[in-house]
């Protein structure tokens, strides 16, 4: 049995702020059938313990000072909590305070964590369990593979790139305060620029390297979305794998969906126009069941293209369109949707924050889901909507190229299409994707070919999974 620690800095149903929590939170849950004994550990932050289980401590450890605390994640799987309350038991979220900003501490919180996970790798906790390979996710344990790469004997180390303009960049007087290693602070190791980076760690560390699609793999080793990481990618290539992320079905399916008004599938999915009315009622949108409906659930920055979506709908208003929109972020682009929403009543209906019910009832209500995002390393929401029978319209780069085939005449006759996607980031060329939309729309039978053709299409995590035991089997073999 091959045993894997997969280490996170979140994952659902603990805590979670996107598609890094949801990944940590299911990928385990598909690797454990495929013979993986697979454990995780993260930080031991408030909301974490309290649903974690039966929470009990089973190690403490001095270097650094912490508590190792052991509960479960649904399927029964183990996860390990580090328990250091001055770094981890506060309010607000992960990485930040309840105003939003980064917390002042976060380098001393997440070298903590990786002090932690490398005595629980070296089997150094009393646990009498050491894996054969340790899977580090993101910026947050990209320390992690760097000290492991010091020790006698490690296990393989495994780094998956989920978004790299986050890349926990901290300056030199940090890097001494931590006290790491002195030959750390090197270009080949995890100095740049003149900053530490965490990313670099695992980018430069880790004996294999994963990112969470295929065209995404590719696009980091570019100028454009490398973010100054791009020749350490491309010299690292040969050992640089993209893996699309999965969906979890189990949460996210018309058919047993508890968020939603009426349950639907592809037989019956006229039932879909039921949660088009109560999405219509729920953001005081006009009642009417011809208007071509967008929806879209997004944190609100540029990097989404929410700007986009924001200068466009002017010249869309000439047709009989609405728009649904869930998300937070930037606060000028927060006061730019609740603008629109005064401007548009009636046309525009805007929720800003978070909620897990309505995410649901936007992507089951909407007929068109928007996702125009400037660079999308996977993308889970249009993966979601074609589950939902919601057509996807989105910019083709990263997870979107690789999970959204754009409507041709060739890909209608193929049967192939299930979205549209346009190249440009750029307000015009988004809406010249919408007007191609609405036209598909007024077009009964095409429209319900693409709907169906999307539901059809399986991103669950049983391939992933399986690519991701043949990289951990890879990683093992080249440190054996």
């Amino acid at each position: 049995m091959l045993k894997v620690l997969f280490v996170t800095s979140e994952a659902r149903p603990l805590i979670t702020t996107g598609g890094l929590g949801e990944v940590s939170g299911s990928l385990p849950r598909a690797l454990k059938p495929l013979g993986c004994d697979i454990r995780l550990v993260l930080p031991a932050y408030r909301e974490a313990i309290r649903r974690a289980g039966l929470v009990r401590t089973v190690a403490e450890l001095t270097v650094p000072k912490v508590r190792l605390l052991q509960g479960s994640l649904p399927d029964n799987i183990t996860v390990y909590l580090v328990d250091a309350p001055a770094l981890f038991d506060r309010p607000g979220g992960p990485y930040s305070t309840p105003e939003g900003q980064d917390w002042p501490d976060n380098a001393e919180r997440f070298a903590s964590f990786a002090g932690a996970t490398v005595e629980l790798a070296q089997n150094r906790a009393g646990l009498s369990w050491q894996p054969d390979v340790v899977h580090c996710n993101d910026w947050q344990t990209g320390l992690v593979p760097a000290l492991l790469a010091r020790e006698q004997a490690p296990p393989a180390t495994v780094f998956t790139i989920h978004n790299l303009a986050y890349q926990g960049l901290f300056d030199r007087h940090t890097f001494t305060r931590l006290q790491l290693p002195p030959d750390l602070w090197d270009p080949e190791a995890m100095e740049f620029y003149g900053h530490f980076s965490f990313i670099k760690g695992g980018v430069a560390f880790a004996d294999l390297l994963t990112t969470v699609s295929p065209t995404y793999a590719r696009e980091i080793q570019t100028a454009e979305l490398g973010f100054g990481l791009e020749g350490l990618l491309s010299h690292r290539s040969r050992v640089l794998v993209g893996i699309l992320n999965g969906v979890d079905y189990s949460v996210w399916d018309p058919r047993h969906d508890p968020h939603i008004a009426e349950r639907y599938d592809s037989g019956g999915i006229e039932r879909k126009a039921i949660n088009k009315r109560d999405l219509q009622r729920c953001f005081n949108l006009r009642q009417d069941t011809n208007a071509l409906l967008l929806g879209t659930v997004s944190r609100l920055v540029e990097q989404k293209g929410v700007d986009l979506i924001l200068q466009m709908i002017p010249g869309l208003f000439a047709e009989n369109l609405q728009l649904a929109v869930l998300g937070s972020g930037e606060a000028h682009l927060e006061a730019k949707v609740k603008q629109l929403a005064l401007e548009y009543p009636g046309r525009v209906g805007a929720y800003i924050g978070y909620d897990e019910a309505l995410a649901h009832r936007i992507t089951a209500g909407a007929d068109v889901f928007l996702m125009p995002s400037r660079f999308e390393p996977c993308g889970l929401n249009q993966m979601y909507s074609l589950r939902y029978g919601t057509v996807p319209v989105v910019r083709s780069t990263g997870g979107l190229a690789d999970t959204v085939v754009d409507t041709t005449p060739e890909t209608l006759r193929t049967g192939a299409a299930t979205g549209f996607t346009f190249k440009e980031p750029a307000h015009d060329a988004l809406l010249s994707a919408i007007r191609r939309t609405l036209r598909c729309y007024r077009d009964r039978n095409t429209w319900l070919q693409l709907q169906i053709t999307g539901m059809a299409q399986n991103f669950g995590w049983e391939r992933s999974a399986r690519a991701y035991v043949d990289v951990y089997r890879r990683a093992r073999d080249r440190g054996a």
